[in-house]
């Protein structure tokens, strides 16, 4: 009740056509504000306008307020207090006005392990404020008109030297343009090649489900290519019409393979040999831990690839910041097409600049690596443990592994014996084209049958043990083991 009172309803609108016809002015202005008290435009302790200001908004005399004032005090709407704003009485439950709409909020699991979380806790909640209070004082004013086309330069500039240093990218800061994350760029790109007549694009099978019906709205049949252990079935391009495909050659998603060097020789080949482009995905790449970082597939053929990120996985997708990096063909067709009205906020663009320039970025990726492998080896083990029937793979990099489960458990009654016992996950069949179509349970390759993709972004390091404890219960429960 005390925030209410420090409320004001100056810019509260009075519906004085609708209150009263043509009578008195001073009788359709009361009318008026019991209409908006009842209704709750003003909220019950609220601090309505000075007579002075109100008389002078309304083109009235002030006579006429003072009298609207005076009658619904004497209503007992209003409180008059002396050397105090007249504010709405504070009603009894009896004489209430209708509370305003309850958003929907969704019960948070007692246990996430979805993928593709990131640490929502961990986020440097300090060391930003400090980079966008920085910016704000010293931004010139012209960086308060609309964001410039392809991304504010200060931010191209920092992304490319990041990309150079982190990526092994080739990257001119004149080849950014930066995004509200990687399925809007890829969106951009897929419409700027679907203009010059593109017609599909090949996209790994399985990955990721938001990716297969963000593109198809480009306008591009997506022609699935098979995933195994060395990444996309190259060779399989060959026989598609496909002139363009979408990868995860450094961590796939969700299978975590690595595309391997003779595959990514093969890639480049037949993007070479078809006059296309490969569209690469690099979701997670700043998370490795048990082997070297691989390099960009970009900084190999900067004229044929196409690099994405964002910064969903290292900081929040709150922050709605991406970039996507492109060979000057396709920046050009981006930046001439109308894909967009205005892009991503110039103060949230120059904060992160400012965050990266300052080495809080690498500061915060640091923390985070040590902190994921430690929940990643807690979680591996706490697994090989309770369920020495389940294989685990993809784990040595990112946020999430595989879980492929033994035969005869289906993983759809898994998730939903899970979901009764708070443990939310994802089943490996929602990372399928149709994923929405329960008949399509031969739309993955058969040695992946059947399986779970386990993320530990987001999961508390406190509730490891007891998360799997309720997983090797689930599991029983639909295998009945």
């Amino acid at each position: 009740m005390l925030l209410s009172q420090t409320n004001l309803a100056w810019d509260t609108l009075f519906q004085l056509e609708a209150a009263g016809g043509s009578g008195p002015f001073h009788v359709r202005l009361t009318n008026a504000i019991r209409e908006a008290i009842r209704s709750g435009r003003a909220p019950s302790g609220s601090a309505l306008p000075p007579s002075r200001k109100l008389s002078a908004d309304l083109g009235c005399s002030r006579w006429a307020v003072t009298e609207a004032y005076e009658q619904l005090t004497a209503e007992g709407y209003l409180e008059p207090r002396v050397g105090s704003a007249t504010r709405v009485r504070i009603r009894d439950q009896g004489r209430s006005a209708p509370s305003p709409p309850i958003m929907e909020t969704r019960e948070p699991p007692r246990f996430d392990l979805r993928p593709g979380w990131a640490d929502l806790q961990a986020f440097p909640r300090t060391a930003w404020v400090r980079a966008m209070r920085e910016v704000v004082a010293t931004m010139p004013t012209r960086d308060l008109w609309y964001p410039p086309r392809g991304g504010h330069l200060r931010l191209r500039v920092v992304i490319a030297e990041y990309l150079c240093r982190v990526r092994g990218a080739a990257v001119r800061p004149e080849a950014v343009t930066i995004t509200t994350g990687i399925l809007d760029g890829m969106m951009q790109l897929g419409r700027a090649l679907f203009a010059v007549g593109h017609k599909s694009i090949a996209v790994e099978h399985p990955c990721w489900n938001r990716l297969y019906k963000g593109v198809t709205g480009t306008g591009l049949q997506l022609v699935p290519v098979p995933v195994d252990a060395d990444g996309m079935q190259t060779g399989d391009l060959l026989a598609t019409a496909a002139r363009a495909a979408i990868v995860t050659p450094a961590h796939q998603f969700p299978t975590g393979a690595v595309l391997s060097p003779s595959r990514r020789t093969a890639l480049l080949k037949w993007a070479d040999s078809v006059d296309g482009l490969v569209f690469e995905d690099d979701y997670d790449a700043e998370f490795r831990y048990d082997r070297r970082p691989v390099g960009a597939l970009q900084g190999v053929s900067p004229d044929r690839v196409a690099l994405f990120g964002s910064l969903s996985k290292t900081l929040a997708p709150a922050i709605g910041l991406g970039w996507m990096v492109t060979p000057p063909r396709w920046t050009d067709a981006i930046r001439s097409a109308e894909t967009r009205m205005t892009g991503p906020s110039t103060i949230e663009q120059l904060t992160m600049a400012r965050f990266i320039e300052s080495g809080a970025y690498d500061r915060h990726l640091r923390g985070q690596r040590r902190k994921y492998r430690l929940r990643r080896d807690r979680l591996a083990t706490a697994l090989a443990r309770r369920l020495p029937m389940c294989k685990v793979s993809g784990a040595a990099a990112g946020m999430h592994f595989l879980v492929t489960l033994p035969a005869g458990v289906e993983a759809a009654s898994v998730v939903a014996a899970a979901a009764s016992r708070g443990l939310r996950l994802l089943d490996l069949r929602a990372c399928r084209p149709g994923a929405d179509n329960r008949d399509s349970r031969d739309s993955l390759p058969s040695n992946r049958r059947e399986g779970l993709v386990i993320g530990y972004g987001n999961l508390n390091d406190t509730v490891v043990e007891r998360a799997i404890a309720e997983l090797e219960v689930a599991i029983c429960e639909a295998g009945r083991l």
